[in-house]
């Protein structure tokens, strides 16, 4: 009953009821319960149907608890305070002086220490994370490394950890663009290429607990190779530093970015390429699951402002539908987002008892 109000919005208990398939009885009790714990608050009547009496709304009390979301990069941390709508309350972002895991945790446990009304943690990177363990992480550079407990040590509180694009692929699929959607595909473009699936209103989690991987998709056998060695696929032209190398004289892809704005001819052939592996991935996405939506976020979405017809042709040479099925929303990043994300992990966590 507080996920149909949390995702779906304000709702009456006749409009709820059938969705969670309880009796009117019931879902009184349910909701006597949930305003006594400051959870859930009763704001009012509306006329919500043609016909009948004004109906009493529910509303979630979102500052009943608050969160504490936190991104680890290679050299920063983004931290927020959300509360349980993940209305972002305060954002915190700093360089991390070291990211040996000690002092990251003992960090961590600061910020907590000056916010005690905090009901949980979440903490998020980039990696394959087990039961609160950090399997294995690119940015920062770690192995086999425990979080969840010690932070919980240092703080006494809850701590959820997991990767971050499937902390961003909850985070949508709950508070974002696809609040209550069936299935949902998260493309992230950037340092990396993400993925996260929604499908029949759940997050996938593989058996080993692997991030869904599109990114090495074949785009052209001939293309240059990314990070893993293979060559020409999706990976290969849509990572940040790979399309700094690809352009000639530049050292990063903010220049690359520049250069092409300004017409540069090299710069524009190079987000050209990427723009057309990216219609593919999303073509290839589409194909792959049907989704309602198709969520596109990530520090490079410059690829997009500058190859939007690329994508396009790469979607319409892979997708084999009408591409009016394909519903592609393009969401404005930055990275306190990703901390956001990170306090929707942890509000998922004390909600259902999982991440």
């Amino acid at each position: 009953m507080l996920l149909e109000v949390l995702i779906h919005g304000p709702r009456s208990r006749a409009e709820i009821a059938p969705r969670v398939r309880l009796s009117r009885a019931t879902l009184t009790r349910a909701a006597r319960v949930l305003v006594g714990h400051g959870l859930l608050v009763e704001g009012g009547t509306e006329l919500r149907s043609s016909t009948g009496r004004p109906s009493e709304i529910l509303h979630v009390r979102g500052e009943a608890h608050h969160f504490l979301g936190v991104k680890l990069t290679a050299d920063r941390l983004y931290a927020v305070v959300a509360d349980l709508t993940a209305t972002v309350t305060e954002a915190v972002e700093e360089p991390l002086p070291s990211t040996d895991p000690d002092e990251v945790v003992a960090r961590i446990a600061e910020l907590a220490a000056d916010r005690p009304w905090l009901t949980g943690i979440g903490v998020t990177l980039g990696g394959v994370v087990r039961d609160g363990v950090v399997v294995d992480a690119g940015f920062p550079a770690w192995k086999s490394v425990a979080l969840a407990a010690p932070v919980t040590r240092a703080t006494g509180l809850p701590v959820a950890v997991d990767n971050d694009v499937q902390a961003l692929t909850s985070a949508e699929h709950w508070f974002g663009a696809g609040a209550g959607v069936g299935s949902m595909v998260l493309i992230t473009v950037g340092a990396g290429v993400g993925t996260g699936l929604i499908i029949d209103g759940k997050l996938v989690q593989g058996a080993h607990r692997l991030p869904p991987r599109f990114a090495h998709l074949l785009v052209d056998p001939e293309g240059p190779r990314c990070g893993y060695g293979h060559r020409g696929c999706a990976s290969s032209y849509l990572m940040g530093h790979v399309i700094a190398r690809r352009v000639d004289g530049c050292d990063t892809f903010d220049e690359a970015v520049e250069r092409a704005r300004a017409g540069d001819p090299g710069a524009q052939e190079v987000f050209a390429e990427a723009g057309y592996a990216l219609g593919v991935l999303i073509g290839h996405a589409a194909n792959f699951l049907d989704p309602e939506k198709i969520l596109l976020t990530g520090d490079g979405l410059p690829i997009h402002e500058l190859a939007t017809g690329q994508i396009r042709d790469g979607i319409e040479d892979t997708y084999e539908g009408d591409l009016a099925l394909i519903d592609l929303n393009v969401q404005p990043f930055d990275f306190s987002e990703w901390a956001r994300a990170a306090a929707a992990l942890a509000i998922k966590s004390a909600i259902t008892g999982t991440t």
